[in-house]
């Protein structure tokens, strides 16, 4: 038996010793068998999920290491369940989310490489235990290059360029490795639209949601999603923003963009990653640049061959971009009352900023009152600037 296991082995029959350090001990232990057993590690700041990252060195060689706890989540979906299935194994299989299975960022990974874009390689991974050795694609997150003056429009151009890549074929039935890729369907959109009535309404009014309260709120989502069961499908980032993009200016064309934190993909709506950028819930995107990013984007696909119509899009856009913002109220309302992470309260004003201007869409006036007469504005006023000041 190997040193480093039979330590781990040893330290888990062991009272004083904690389950953080066991995963600390599997983790040198997987570092070791990838060949970088002499490594230093030092942690990455949180995120909203239950992965760790940590960046490794060794002499002059780095690279990054996910840390995946394996019993931290409710099992993914499995490629055959129904939606009965789904709701019984818990949110992850319903909204079709990867939770704990590192196999499905390494098919992602792959497929986004074999598109020519510049997603992490995969250095080393033991998906079983929850490890995952990466590229190293540095520090230049969009974030951090934007705030220190970098020319914002060429990097969202060069974001669009990213999706048009993606968007010239249609979504692959399967990824690199075989894996499904899930169809972003109702049942995951829906059950991502009730964590506003969920989280966000008993944020916003101090009690819980009521059953004809979520009934009403769902049927007004299906009503308004169900226009765009027939439109064209594709791979869906599902997370595409400035905080999971990094520049890479040493390199050329799209491959100038990295791109992390896909493990959720799905083949859904070509709109829904191109509203995640310009519709941030952490950094503000003006007007004015969304504009010409939709024309690019737009005018781009035409080039293409694509005979995408401007109204139709608009349309689409606006009814996906309301769904994710309406998510991300509830989510990060869930990571403040449930996880204690209160910082994410502080992007409520920009989510609510851009839902309210998604909502004046014709197509989502029903849904916009049933918002102003259920959670009344002044009401979530009073919580958006509670969040302003979190």
């Amino acid at each position: 038996m190997d040193g480093a296991w039979a330590l781990v082995i040893s330290a888990d029959t062991r009272n004083d010793v904690t389950p953080e350090e066991v995963r600390d001990l599997a983790r040198r232990e997987f570092l070791a068998g990838a060949g970088w057993g002499d490594a230093t590690d030092a942690p990455l700041p949180g995120d909203a999920s239950t992965r760790r990252y940590f960046r490794i060195r060794d002499g002059a060689r780095t690279a990054m290491l996910m840390d995946q706890p394996q019993a931290a989540e409710t099992p993914p979906c499995p490629t055959s369940a129904t939606p009965a299935e789904r709701v019984a194994l818990g949110y992850n299989a319903v909204a079709r989310l990867a939770g704990a299975d590192c196999a499905r960022f390494i098919a992602a990974a792959d497929y986004l490489r074999s598109r020519g874009l510049s997603a992490p390689g995969i250095l080393a991974a033991d998906t079983r235990k929850g490890f995952v050795l990466l590229e190293d694609l540095g520090d230049g997150l969009y974030t951090d290059v934007l705030a220190d003056d970098a020319d914002e429009e060429a990097l969202y151009a060069a974001a669009i360029d990213v999706l048009v890549r993606l968007h010239s074929t249609p979504k692959p039935d399967s990824l690199a490795d075989g894996m499904a890729l899930y169809a972003y369907d109702e049942t995951a959109l829906l059950a991502e639209a009730d964590l506003m009535t969920e989280w966000f309404l008993p944020f916003a009014l101090g009690r819980s949601a009521r059953s004809e309260e979520v009934e009403a709120h769902r049927a007004l989502w299906r009503k308004a999603l169900a226009p765009l069961a027939d439109s064209p499908k594709t791979f869906v980032h599902r997370d595409y923003h400035a905080q999971n993009l990094l520049w890479l200016p040493a390199r050329s064309g799209v491959a100038r963009v990295g791109v992390i934190d896909f493990q959720d993909a799905v083949a859904g709506s070509r709109s829904y990653d191109l509203v995640s950028l310009l519709e941030d819930a952490r950094r503000d995107v003006a007007p004015a640049l969304r504009e010409r990013m939709m024309a690019r984007y737009v005018g781009a696909m035409r080039a293409q061959g694509d005979a995408l119509d401007a109204d139709a899009f608009a349309a689409e856009s606006a009814v996906i971009a309301a769904q994710r913002n309406a998510k991300i109220a509830g989510i990060f309302s869930r990571l403040a009352a449930r996880d204690g992470k209160r910082r994410y309260l502080s992007y409520l004003p920009r989510v609510w900023e851009n839902l309210e201007r998604d909502l004046d869409h014709p197509l989502l006036r029903d849904l916009g009152d049933w918002y102003n007469r259920t959670i009344p504005r002044e009401m979530r006023q009073a919580r958006i600037i509670e969040g302003a000041g979190a």
